[in-house]
């Protein structure tokens, strides 16, 4: 597949860019790696870190609501520790972002206060936004902040998560956050220009919009990044592709670049635009399909996928060709369609093993199979979010 079909034609890069973003763009997420706020040797930059408070306080200063999503904290414990690389055992990681997280903070706090910015910090885990009512907590405490103008600077905890709890790195973090506040737009600040064109393993030109983020897409993705970084270029993409699917555009783009985020709201030719999904998709639908880790696979047969994505339709027993995975009753499943695609995900009413026994029957058969019916949805439509839009 050519990887031209991302482009949209018809139009300048400039003006692609410029017209497919919203007329106002009010609230919105940053997402600043560590390589931007890092140098060489692992220390805090100063001098980049004073060049991004300026540039988020003018956009406070015209009235926009800015989330500040940072990594950086263990980089700062390592300079405080004294030590040469960052380790990579979990206790010495997690005991380096205990220091680093208050020196973090005080470089944006004093940065910030010269600038007549106030700023708070929210530690998350992967656990906070599954929980229903942790999940609405964090939200009305960052959209209470933002009211009161304060700047909500945002990052894991990393003093507490572990592999079940963790985003993974601040690029999931970072869309999640998105997702949670309903923001305008997602800007992830990394050292690259943007997504680039790959020919016969050579980085080319930069592809200035992306449509939809496909499997050729993240093949193309190049690289961890340095010592210092935990992502990378395919964990920006499916992040930049959750963010999408919950209805907000992403753009990536080059955080060394003066002026870089003023450029991107003006609408010039900077970065690499992920256009959003048309349809909206409901808040709590939003907590089903970005907030849960999927704990299996459901695949379904064609008629069952045009029902789920066509139609609005509710998953029935008599579309399912087979289950993968372990998962029980409430777990979030992928619904994926004959080519192995995911198309959608939801909660499920019955455990994997009971969907092995009534897969392909009518809803009417379950009590006689199972002995009992729970209900005749395997997943109901109000439990769905359609990644795939038809």
């Amino acid at each position: 597949m050519s990887i031209f079909k991302f482009y949209i034609w018809g139009m300048s890069k400039k003006q692609a860019n410029r017209n497919q973003l919203p007329d106002h763009l009010q609230r919105i997420v940053i997402k600043v790696g560590s390589r931007i706020l890092v140098n060489e040797e692992g220390r805090p930059n100063l001098e980049q870190i004073e060049r991004l408070t300026g540039q988020i306080s003018e956009l406070v200063k015209e009235g926009r609501e800015v989330i500040l999503v940072s990594s950086g904290a263990i980089a700062a414990g390592v300079e405080s520790l004294g030590w040469e690389e960052r380790p990579t055992q979990l206790p010495e990681l997690q005991m380096a972002a205990a220091l680093g997280q208050s020196v973090l903070m005080n470089h944006y706090a004093t940065a910030f206060s010269k600038l007549g910015c106030r700023i708070g910090q929210i530690l998350l885990t992967h656990a906070d936004l599954k929980n229903r009512e942790r999940h609405l907590n964090a939200r009305n405490t960052m959209l209470t902040m933002l009211r009161n103008n304060v700047i909500p600077v945002v990052n894991e905890n990393d003093v507490v998560a572990v592999d079940e709890i963790r985003f993974g790195d601040n690029d999931v973090l970072a869309s999640m956050v998105s997702a949670l506040i309903d923001g305008d737009l997602l800007i992830l600040l990394t050292t690259a220009d943007g997504f680039l064109q790959v020919e016969d393993g050579q980085l080319k030109d930069r592809i200035p919009v992306l449509e939809a983020i496909t499997e050729d897409t993240l093949a193309m993705a190049q690289g961890k990044g340095s010592n210092w970084s935990s992502g990378g270029m395919a964990s920006k993409l499916k992040s930049a592709q959750h963010a999408a699917h919950a209805g907000t555009p992403v753009v990536i783009a080059n955080g060394l670049k003066s002026g870089i985020i003023r450029q991107i709201l003006d609408g010039e030719d900077v970065g690499t635009l992920l256009l959003p999904r048309k349809q909206p998709i409901k808040a709590r639908k939003k907590w089903i399909a970005f907030f849960h880790r999927p704990q299996g696979d459901i695949f379904v047969d064609d008629g069952a996928s045009k029902a789920i994505c066509m139609e609005g339709n509710s998953l029935l027993p008599v579309g399912i060709r087979k289950t993968e995975g372990k998962f029980g009753v409430g777990d979030l499943v992928n619904i994926k369609d004959t080519h192995g695609k995911t198309i959608a995900r939801g909660l499920t009413a019955y455990s994997n093993d009971d969907i092995e026994r009534i897969k392909g029957q009518h809803s009417n058969s379950i009590k006689d199979i199972l002995g009992t019916v729970r209900f005749d949805e395997v997943v109901h439509r109000d439990n769905l979010v359609v990644l795939e839009e038809g």
